[in-house]
């Protein structure tokens, strides 16, 4: 499975942005089967969970840093994830990775849990 990020971008603290996560065609599972998840890493530190949504019943989890300001989706008509961000603020500012894997352990939050990983799309937020 291949994973291509896309709607990263440079916006103003407050301002709102989506993220996109194209998932190609796999022979093991088709993507409704997939938990996916999203995660941001900045220089010199790990890698960060941000955001899961499990395969159907399509449950979600969070991380508290996060909660209440974004919203993770999919579309399994068009393999596709989504990271809806609203009010964003300077420490938003990363790398976002989106993450696929075939179990959904410990709510989507750890990154074994995933087996594939797109190339990660730069989210910059100026104050």
């Amino acid at each position: 499975v291949q994973l291509v990020e896309s709607g990263g971008g440079l916006v103003q603290a407050g301002e709102s942005l989506t993220l996109s996560c194209k998932a190609s065609e796999s022979p093991e599972r088709i993507f409704s089967d997939y938990a996916m998840g999203w995660f941001r890493q900045t220089p010199g530190k790990e890698r960060q969970w941000v955001a899961a949504i499990s395969y159907i019943p399509h449950t979600t989890n969070y991380a508290d840093s996060v909660k209440g300001r974004f919203t993770i989706s999919r579309d399994n008509t068009k393999n596709m994830l989504y990271l809806r961000m609203t009010d964003l603020k300077p420490e938003d500012t990363a790398v976002y990775y989106c993450a696929s894997g075939p179990q959904w352990g410990h709510g989507g939050t750890t990154a074994r849990s995933y087996i594939y990983w797109g190339q990660g799309t730069q989210v910059t937020v100026s104050s």
